[in-house]
């Protein structure tokens, strides 16, 4: 079964490729934006099944559609809450929340699998959809700066100062390019769709890192890596041995 993966966060595309490619599904390109796809689809042979981010980096994913007409089954892959996802409910689209789980990720395929005859050439209403979302065809926009509390005052933090995010007694800090901590009032897992995926990985459950903050990569015990960061020489930084594959990834 051949498989289309659009979607504008190359780390995110890969790391869906190989779950997909995992499952036995040959993933036969990754595309990053409407002006590709477009493209693609006007020259390639259109693919079963189409795994579709809403927002790419050139507008909402459904002006794919408004340009060419696409012979595939669609899931839509998306970071929107719970709330706007109604739309995708009562219009019967199937749909999986990012980041992407592998056992939601298996059971859409199994549902596909099972229903293909009638999938194909289905046709979606997307201004319907786009009014229920209440959202237009805008760039992402990631986190810019954060806002500290320090005593009595405010102190705003602009997100090229933030060497790295962490975890630590229940609290959330960021590590500044001066070496100073700041405690933040949120989690690492609230900052999943915040920050910018280009800037920021996810090296553990405890560590966020700024790419530029990277000094030396050094090769640790248990096929993990061991991080040097600027400003953070007291933090032992170690990438998890299931990250590690996707961190090289994103490095390239």
């Amino acid at each position: 079964m051949n498989v289309l993966v659009i979607e504008d966060e190359k780390p995110a595309a890969r790391r869906l490729t190989r779950m997909l490619e995992a499952m036995g599904l040959t993933v036969v390109a990754q595309l990053h934006s409407v002006e590709e796809a477009v493209a693609w689809f006007e020259t390639e042979e259109h693919p079963d099944l189409i795994f579709l981010d809403i927002q790419l980096s050139d507008g909402l994913s459904f002006e794919i559609f408004d340009a060419v007409t696409v012979n595939s089954a669609i899931i839509f892959t998306t970071a929107y809450d719970e709330y706007a996802l109604q739309a995708f409910k009562l219009n019967s689209i199937d749909y999986l929340l990012k980041p992407i789980d592998e056992d939601e990720l298996e059971a859409a395929v199994v549902k596909f699998k099972k229903q293909r005859p009638g999938l194909k050439n289905t046709t979606f209403n997307f201004e319907d959809i786009r009014k229920l979302l209440g959202v237009n065809p805008v760039d992402r926009e990631y986190k810019k700066r954060f806002t500290v509390k320090i005593g009595q005052h405010l102190k705003m933090i602009t997100i090229d100062e933030v060497m790295c995010v962490y975890s630590e007694n229940k609290g959330t800090y960021v590590r500044t390019r001066d070496k100073r901590d700041y405690l933040l009032e949120t989690t690492l897992e609230n900052l999943e769709e915040e920050l910018a995926p280009d800037s920021f990985f996810r090296v553990s459950r405890k560590y966020y890192v700024n790419i530029e903050a990277i000094q030396d990569i050094i090769s640790y015990t248990n096929s993990r890596l061991q991080l040097k960061l600027k400003a953070c020489e007291d933090h032992e930084i170690i990438v998890s041995r299931e990250r590690v594959k996707d961190f090289k990834l994103w490095l390239s």
